[in-house]
């Protein structure tokens, strides 16, 4: 590839910003304070240190194993095609689904308070919710061009809004009345402020997006590490600035009862309606933009486990010049976000990301010494996962039993139906 077509490592760190400050913050902003209260910046650096170590892991395989496959091609590289591989594959493909839920219910949270429809915004909720994935679907279906033009653009917007808030918020906090719920006598115990950081990991995942583009990025020896460590080490930074503008600015029980638009509400202090309605705008400009490029991805990433043999052919058919797999992840998208709420999506987007992730700090591990690199990080990372895991599904099963039998749910089942396709394939040769 010449040069000029080459991803600078500018671009590569967009995309792994882009991919992190999607509609993840804005979705589970709110969720995050009622788990960790004056903690809240410290869960976020909780979930940012496990994403930034992760990053290791996925910076090394990036630079020994460039393809646009990502983390389907490093689960294959370290477990070969295998019933364990292909499962967790599956489970990426699963967990795009979930985001894409995450994202469609911070649209139709924040959209009503814009427009109403039917003065009921728990009708107006799913109304939203609905409609935003199928004008997406719509959107991939009629140019995969446009798809990464509104991306681009959303990107810029978003940014330029989100560092706005925090520049204006920052100011807004000095002489606050609720400064004092950032004091440590408001944090939750240690291991409630772990599992905050845990729930909310999914604000964290796009980083890896970054893998895909590895084969294009130009100077890749020392650009893909710099891509990695750069956004998540920025993301990091302005997650915890977001989380304690909006402690420092809101008195809680404002903040429970405007959790799912919480990001909106704490622009009001400082700007009135004018700033509630520009990040209620930023959030849908994100949150959209998020859904168009996640059904892309999405629908690729079924695709590839597919073309590996992973799932069956049947999901290599085209419909309308797209892969089916466009349809039913659309479809899979609009049950999900139907039928449950904002945190049992969030904590199944997140257990099912740190278990994959997990396993590729393992993979990062295990091929080590193939790589030429550290060994420890890795290992670090992988137990940490394990850890979080455990923490989170302890500490949600009282909280939040449905989101804990969905996210097992999910990884049963693509364990079992991954089992039962490879033995019939095994029949058949």
């Amino acid at each position: 590839m010449a040069e000029e077509n080459k991803i600078s490592l500018i671009n590569a760190i967009s995309i792994g910003i882009g991919g992190m400050v999607g509609g993840g913050i804005f979705a589970v902003l709110g969720l995050a304070v009622s788990l960790a209260k004056g903690g809240t910046p410290l869960a976020f650096l909780f979930a940012g240190c496990v994403a930034l170590i992760t990053s290791y892991s996925y910076a090394n395989l990036s630079k020994a194993f460039p393809d646009r496959g990502g983390t389907v091609k490093f689960l294959n590289q370290g477990f070969g095609k295998t019933v364990f591989s292909g499962a967790v594959n599956n489970l990426l493909w699963i967990s795009y689904i979930v985001m894409l839920s995450l994202y469609a219910s911070a649209f139709g949270s924040y959209a009503p308070n814009l427009w109403e429809i039917t003065g009921d915004k728990s009708i107006d909720f799913h109304i939203y919710a609905t409609a935003i994935i199928l004008f997406a679907t719509g959107i991939n279906y009629y140019s995969i061009a446009v798809v990464g033009k509104i991306e681009s653009f959303a990107v810029i917007i978003k940014l330029i809004i989100l560092l706005g808030f925090v520049g204006v918020g920052a100011y807004g906090l000095i002489g606050n009345e609720n400064l004092p719920q950032l004091a440590l006598s408001n944090w939750e115990n240690p291991i409630n402020l772990f599992a905050g950081g845990m729930v909310i990991f999914v604000a964290y995942e796009g980083f890896e997006l970054i893998a895909n583009a590895a084969p294009d990025i130009i100077h890749p020896e020392k650009n893909i590490s710099r891509a990695y460590f750069y956004s998540v080490l920025f993301v990091i930074f302005l997650y915890i600035i977001i989380a304690i503008v909006t402690v420092g600015s809101l008195p809680f029980d404002q903040i429970q009862k405007a959790k799912d638009y919480v990001l909106a509400e704490a622009a009001r202090p400082m700007l009135g309606q004018i700033g509630f309605t520009i990040i209620t705008i930023a959030a849908l400009i994100s949150t959209f933009s998020a859904i168009n490029a996640s059904l892309y991805g999405g629908s690729r990433v079924n695709y590839e486990i597919a073309e590996d043999d992973e799932l069956p052919h049947h999901f290599l058919a085209k419909f309308w010049n797209q892969p089916v797999g466009l349809l039913i992840t659309a479809i899979a998208t609009l049950i999900l976000v139907n039928s449950l709420n904002i945190e049992s999506i969030s904590t199944a987007g997140s257990i099912g990301f740190i278990f994959i992730f997990g396993i590729v700090n393992f993979v990062g591990f295990k091929l080590a010494k193939e790589m030429g690199t550290n060994q420890i990080v890795p290992m670090i990372g992988s137990i940490l996962c394990a850890i979080a895991l455990v923490v989170l599904i302890k500490q949600q099963l009282n909280e939040n039993l449905t989101g804990i039998l969905v996210s097992i749910g999910i990884i049963v089942s693509c364990f079992l139906i991954e089992w039962n396709y490879k033995k019939k394939e095994a029949k058949k040769q």
